[in-house]
C-alpha cells in the first residue's frame, strides 16, 4: 500500500513538472507579465531574468538554444530584451505565443509610463522638482556614455570602424542629419568594405609584405656584395427647386464635414505618430539608447510635440520604469494624443521588431548566416557608438546646465563602468542626491 502511494506521489510531481514546462498562452502571458513589472535596468538585467525563466524554472529552452535567441535578439531592431522575449513566444506557441509573451512584457511598463505622464504635469509644478529631474537627466547622460563606451571597446576594432563611429557623432550632433540616413549610410559603408574594400585592403597587404620581403632580401644581397461653365437663360420653377436641393444637400454635407473635423484631425494625428514611430522602431539597432537622437530629431525638431527638456524628462522617467528604454514613446504618445496616442506609439515603436523577430526565427541559422545581413550589421554598430555619444551631448545640453549635474553625470559614468550596478540605482541615486544638494545649496 505504502509503495504504491509512493509511486502515485512521484508520478504526480512528474505530471506536475510537465504541465509546468507546458507552455500556454495565459501562462506565456503571466510568465512575463512578471518579468515586466520587475525588470529594472533594461539589456543584460532582463535578459539574465528570461534566462532563468525559460532555462532554469520552465526548462523550455537549453543553454545553447538561449544563447542562440540571444546572438539574434541583438542582431534584430529594437531592444535586445524584447526581441528574445518575442523569440521565446514564438518558438513555444507560434506569432499567437509571441504576441501573448510581448503583451505581458509590455503592459506593466506602459501602464507606469501612462501614469506618469498624467502625473507630469502636476509633478512638474510642484517647488524643488527641477532640481529632481536635473539629477535624473544627469544619470540618463552618464547610462549612454557608459553603454556607448561599452559597446566601443567591444565592437570598434578597426581603424574604419572608428572613424565610423566618429562621423555618425558629428553628422547627427553639428551637421543636423537625421539618423536614418547616417544608419542606412553605415549599413552601406559596411557592405562595401565586405565586398570590395577590405579584400582589396588584404590584396594591398600581401603586396606590400612582398615588397618588404623583397627589399630585405635585395638588402641583404647589397651587404653580401651579390648585386648593386455657367447658365445663361431662365430656369423653370422645377429647375430652381432641383437646384435650392442640391445647394441644401451640399450644404448638409459641408456642416457634417465640419462636425467631423476635430475627428479627422485626431485621425490624422494618430496616423502621424504611427508612421513616425513605426519608421523609428524599424532602425532602431543597438537598442533604445541609440535612438534617442532619432526620436528627439522627430519629436521636438520636426514636429515639435515637446521641448528638448520635455524630451530630457521623458527619457528619464523610461529609465526608472521597468522594461525597454523604448517605453519612453508611451509617455510622448500620450502627451500629444492622449491614451489613444500612448496605445499608437507604443504598439507602432514595437511592432517592426516583433515581424522581424518572428521572420528570422523561423529561419534563424540562415539570418545568422547571411553575408549581407552581418556585413550591415558591421557597418551599423559603430554608427550607433557614434549615435548615443551624440544623444548624450543633445540631452546633456537640454537637462544639465550647473557645474553639479555635471559632476553628478561624470561620477554616473565612473560608477557604472567600475560597478556595473543596476541602472535604476544610479537613476534613482542620481535624482536624490541632487535633490537633496539644492536643499543646502541652491
Amino acid at each position: 500500500m505504502a509503495n504504491r502511494l509512493g509511486t502515485r506521489v512521484r508520478r504526480g510531481r512528474r505530471k506536475l513538472k510537465r504541465l509546468s514546462r507546458t507552455a500556454t498562452l495565459g501562462g506565456l502571458f503571466l510568465s512575463f507579465l512578471r518579468i515586466g513589472a520587475t525588470g529594472f535596468g533594461g539589456g543584460l538585467a532582463v535578459l539574465t531574468q528570461i534566462r532563468a525563466l525559460a532555462v532554469n524554472e520552465r526548462r523550455w529552452f537549453t543553454e545553447r538554444e538561449f544563447i542562440e535567441a540571444v546572438a539574434l535578439a541583438q542582431s534584430l531592431p529594437g531592444t535586445s530584451a524584447g526581441n528574445a522575449v518575442a523569440y521565446v513566444g514564438y518558438r513555444l506557441r507560434g506569432w499567437r505565443g509571441a504576441a501573448a509573451a510581448m503583451s505581458g512584457f509590455m503592459l506593466p511598463s506602459m501602464a507606469m509610463m501612462i501614469g506618469l505622464a498624467i502625473l507630469y504635469r502636476h509633478f512638474r509644478s510642484l517647488p524643488d522638482t527641477d532640481r529632481l529631474f536635473h539629477g535624473l537627466n544627469a544619470a540618463v547622460v552618464a547610462l549612454i556614455i557608459a553603454t556607448a563606451w561599452q559597446m566601443g571597446k567591444n565592437a570598434l576594432h578597426k581603424k574604419w570602424q572608428r572613424w565610423l563611429a566618429l562621423g555618425a557623432c558629428l553628422a547627427v550632433a553639428l551637421f543636423k542629419a537625421t539618423v536614418i540616413e547616417v544608419v542606412l549610410l553605415a549599413g552601406l559603408v559596411g557592405l562595401y568594405v565586405d565586398a570590395y574594400a577590405e579584400r582589396r585592403w588584404q590584396k594591398w597587404r600581401r603586396i606590400r609584405r612582398l615588397a618588404e620581403k623583397r627589399r630585405a632580401v635585395l638588402a641583404q644581397y647589397e651587404r653580401d656584395g651579390v648585386i648593386s461653365g455657367y447658365l445663361t437663360r431662365p430656369l423653370s420653377q422645377s429647375q430652381t427647386d432641383e437646384r435650392v436641393g442640391k445647394e441644401s444637400t451640399k450644404l448638409r454635407a459641408f456642416g457634417l464635414l465640419i462636425a467631423l473635423v476635430p475627428l479627422l484631425a485626431k485621425l490624422a494625428l494618430l496616423a502621424t505618430l504611427a508612421v513616425v514611430f513605426f519608421r523609428i522602431g524599424t532602425v532602431a539597432f543597438g537598442g533604445g539608447l541609440a535612438m534617442l537622437p532619432l526620436i528627439e530629431a522627430e519629436v521636438v525638431e520636426t514636429h515639435h510635440w515637446l521641448t528638448h527638456q520635455e524630451f530630457a524628462d521623458a527619457t528619464a522617467l523610461g529609465q526608472i520604469t521597468p522594461g525597454p528604454v523604448l517605453i519612453s514613446a508611451t509617455f510622448i504618445g500620450y502627451r500629444v494624443a492622449g491614451l489613444l496616442g500612448a496605445l499608437v506609439a507604443t504598439g507602432s515603436i514595437f511592432l517592426p521588431a516583433f515581424l522581424l523577430t518572428i521572420a528570422a526565427g523561423s529561419s534563424l541559422r540562415r539570418f545568422r548566416s547571411n553575408r549581407q545581413v552581418q556585413a550591415f550589421l558591421r557597418g551599423v554598430t559603430p554608427a550607433v557608438v557614434g549615435l548615443l555619444v551624440a544623444s548624450a551631448w543633445s540631452i546633456g545640453r537640454a537637462g544639465i546646465h550647473t557645474w553639479i549635474g555635471l559632476s553628478l553625470a561624470a561620477l554616473g559614468v565612473l560608477i557604472l563602468l567600475r560597478f556595473r550596478l543596476n541602472p535604476a540605482w544610479i537613476v534613482f541615486g542620481t535624482g536624490l542626491i541632487r535633490f537633496l544638494i539644492g536643499l543646502v545649496l541652491w
